[in-house]
């Protein structure tokens, strides 16, 4: 599995993948939309059973650990190739900005409710 794909499971209890797969028409009164889900609201309730002080409003190393996933650079580079986010050196806080910002948008986009606050 990916890193997003696993990202998307700890956070939505699914894959993109298998999130958004329906034979049925866009127009069948029959399709059923995946429920939205609140982002924040998974991750805070995360945060607080954790227990730990984790900056994962800001810090995509600090929500990959919430997670309990991989946090590495190498981790992170993949990540970053993954949803194609080059803006500067690997592991530097320019990229690991970006890198947080493109996980919520990702979540946005594949139906996380996503406060602007945590878009970066």
């Amino acid at each position: 599995m990916s890193n997003f794909g696993s990202i998307m499971e700890k956070v939505f209890g699914t894959t993109p993948a298998t999130a958004a797969t329906t034979d049925a028409p866009a127009n069948d009164a029959t399709a059923t939309a995946m429920p939205e889900v609140d982002v924040e609201a998974v991750l805070t309730k995360m945060a607080e059973a954790k227990g730990e002080q984790l900056n994962w409003r800001e810090s995509i190393v600090d929500l990959l650990k919430l997670l309990d996933l991989d946090s590495s650079l190498s981790a992170r580079k993949q990540l970053a190739e993954e949803l194609n986010v080059h803006v500067a050196a690997d592991g530097t806080a320019e990229e690991n900005i970006a890198l947080h910002a493109a996980v919520m948008a990702k979540f946005a986009e594949n139906g996380g409710k996503v406060p602007a606050s945590l878009h970066g």
